[in-house]
């Protein structure tokens, strides 16, 4: 019930606005019941956006196996679509940041690993099948261009630019990465 109404609240302000307290006052607990059913701030936030990372998972793995004639195309578009659809979410998953020293906790790496495994599968699907063992090397890179795109969509850096559509400009330049392999 914390989670939900945290996520439903981190969705609807974003990281900066988010409350700790306003989550409690709605669910009708304390804020000490929270940070004792959480242990801190830090903590809530993590998992809240590791709510975000599993619904995004599921949206891309979902996209992915519906058979598209284009599971790149299909791949990219779930990724914009759910940050389009999920903004303040999806952006606090990059905003938040744990304390110098501390430790990210094994669960969240693994909900942030998955993302990346999802992309792993698809370039391992795509890649001719004498260059499928690059697609673990190649995720990272390929994932940082579609996020760098979908982020220039969102915040409409890509209209100054007179960029008219950043989903086919990052198809395209996916594309050529995928070709100088």
């Amino acid at each position: 019930m914390i989670i939900a109404e945290g996520h439903r609240q981190m969705n609807e302000t974003g990281y900066a606005r988010f409350s700790a307290r306003e989550v409690a006052k709605r669910i009708g607990y304390s804020i000490g019941t929270i940070y004792n059913v959480f242990g801190s701030y830090d903590r809530l936030i993590l998992a809240i956006n590791g709510c975000t990372l599993d619904m995004w998972r599921r949206m891309l793995e979902a996209r992915l196996s519906a058979g598209s004639a284009d599971p790149l195309r299909a791949g990219i578009e779930a990724y914009f679509d759910f940050a389009l659809q999920n903004r303040h979410a999806w952006t606090a998953v990059f905003d938040f940041r744990l304390p110098e020293g501390e430790e990210t906790p094994e669960d969240y790496q693994v909900q942030v690993r998955s993302i990346m495994e999802v992309t792993v599968r698809l370039l391992t699907e795509i890649l001719p099948a004498d260059q499928s063992e690059r697609a673990r090397a190649l995720a990272p890179s390929l994932l940082a261009i579609v996020h760098g795109h979908c982020f220039f969509k969102l915040n409409r850096t890509f209209d100054i630019l007179g960029e008219t559509s950043g989903l086919e400009a990052c198809l395209a330049r996916v594309r050529a990465a995928l070709a100088e392999v």
